[in-house]
């Protein structure tokens, strides 16, 4: 990377949550930053439309469209890779596979032939699969259980085929959460409204990373010549559980009394009957088990790597974040 300025980054998956906020961060670090993204909906073009009143470029375009990228590529030092698909239930494997695989090969190469120099991609804990018991760090076995958590696994190794072609770092992003999280407002609205209920024990630990502690280890893992070659789990310092995080919510927006659960299993008994039915119709699911994984998955991580390599410490509690997140939501007319 250049020694007396900063790089000059290029982020895929821009009107994404975690996309959006990340380049406004570097935007306001005094980086010089281009996004790329996809609109798809009303939240991914008002948040493109923020970037570009902020003076930060924005492409509108899929991943798949080369030649945008081919043009738009050059005169970066630095891709961050958040594009991805994710989420869409009533999508086969094979979907997943040609966004998150293949797509991720494409970029590589046009990244490649464009003189980039650091490929930062970011990847999920995911990966793991439904975690066991203990703390895992970056050696830990990969046992990933969705398309989602496959299709990024196998993207890490195209990652690390390329190494002859460019500088790469591999971050393992974990459960994410901020002002603009639209993933988290169900569970604050739910609560806020008196109509939320833990579903199983609630005892599973959750080890949530504030966006903008995920901007700055991101923007780390860019400059950083440890990082080289490294793959590394970006987390928040605490160990949280359900129960524990549906009170601080509750805390931050201002709801008293008690919160009760409910069994897990006739949930998760829809769920696969749901994802049994639904794509074979064409719908999407309304309940699906990768949205149970929030009351079910349990994780533990070592954050060394990410101090060691990237001299990276949260910075954010949740009880802290949960406030500034309830702060936008209601601002924005969502609470």
């Amino acid at each position: 990377m250049p020694t007396n300025t900063l790089p000059r980054i290029f982020i895929t998956g821009g009107s994404g949550f975690i996309g959006a906020r990340l380049a406004q961060v570097a935007r306001e670090l005094g980086y010089a930053v281009t996004v790329t993204a996809a609109v798809r909906n009303a939240a991914e073009k008002a948040r493109c439309d923020i970037l570009a009143k902020s003076g930060i470029g924005v492409l509108v375009a899929p991943l798949e469209d080369s030649a945008a990228l081919t043009r738009a590529l050059p005169g970066h030092d630095a891709v961050i890779h958040l594009a991805a698909a994710q989420h869409e239930a009533e999508q086969p494997e094979s979907y997943f596979e040609q966004i998150n695989v293949t797509g991720t090969r494409r970029l590589l190469d046009l990244a490649a032939q464009a003189g980039i120099r650091r490929f930062v991609h970011g990847s999920t804990i995911g990966v793991y699969g439904s975690a066991a018991a203990g703390e895992l760090d970056e050696d830990s076995a990969l046992a990933p259980d969705n398309p989602y958590g496959r299709t990024k696994a196998a993207a890490e190794g195209v990652v690390r085929e390329s190494a002859g072609k460019l500088e790469f770092c591999i971050i393992r992003i974990s459960e994410t959460y901020g002002p603009g999280d639209m993933r988290l407002l169900k569970l604050f609205k739910g609560i806020a409204r008196g109509r939320y209920l833990t579903i199983g024990k609630g005892t599973n630990l959750h080890q949530l990373i504030y966006v903008d502690d995920l901007s700055r280890g991101l923007l780390a893992a860019v400059s950083s010549e440890a990082a080289r070659g490294a793959t590394i789990i970006l987390a928040g310092a605490e160990q949280i559980s359900t129960n524990q995080m549906a009170s601080l919510v509750a805390s931050a927006v201002d709801r008293s009394g008690r919160l009760h659960n409910v069994p897990l299993w006739p949930f998760t008994a829809a769920a696969g009957l749901f994802e049994t039915i639904c794509p074979p119709l064409g719908l999407k699911p309304p309940l699906h088990r990768r949205r149970l994984d929030f009351f079910r998955k349990s994780f533990r991580f070592s954050t060394a790597r990410a101090r060691n390599l990237l001299g990276f410490a949260p910075q954010v509690t949740f009880s802290d974040g949960a406030r500034r997140t309830a702060a936008w939501y209601r601002a924005n007319g969502y609470l």
